[in-house]
């Protein structure tokens, strides 16, 4: 994907779903989940074992996302093999976008979103890419 296609995206996303946000500060998922909801974004925490993180209501897996929840971008911090089930589940929220983490990539999810139309990213930060096109 080109920068031109990132930046588009990253203006046009209100919500993201973080899939593995831990509720730990010192965990780059929690980094960078609070960096972007100080940006403006709100953010849907996804951990099964937490009730809130962020001061935002936190569910078990994607599928549980409320109906009138509108997800535009899937933030994965979960391990590659780990990832393909997770994006069978962004496929069915309507999301513009999948992004896993930077260490994190597999060729299987990132077919799954991109024949759904979806928008890709693999082995990239967020918070980076953030910075670096909209810092």
């Amino acid at each position: 994907m080109t920068d031109q296609a990132m930046l588009t995206l990253l203006k046009e996303t209100k919500t993201i779903a973080v899939v593995g946000l831990s509720p730990k500060p010192d965990r780059a998922s929690h980094r960078v989940a609070a960096y972007m909801q100080a940006q403006g974004y709100k953010i849907i925490p996804i951990r099964p074992a937490a009730q809130e993180i962020l001061g935002e209501t936190c569910y078990g897996s994607l599928k549980e996302i409320p109906a009138d929840i509108k997800v535009d971008l899937v933030d994965v911090f979960r391990r590659g093999e780990h990832t393909p089930p997770i994006a069978e589940a962004a496929t069915k929220l309507g999301a513009k976008a999948f992004w896993l983490q930077s260490g994190i990539v597999n060729d299987e999810a990132m077919r799954i979103v991109r024949e759904a139309g979806m928008e890709g990213y693999q082995d990239l930060c967020l918070m980076v890419e953030h910075r670096r096109l909209l810092g």
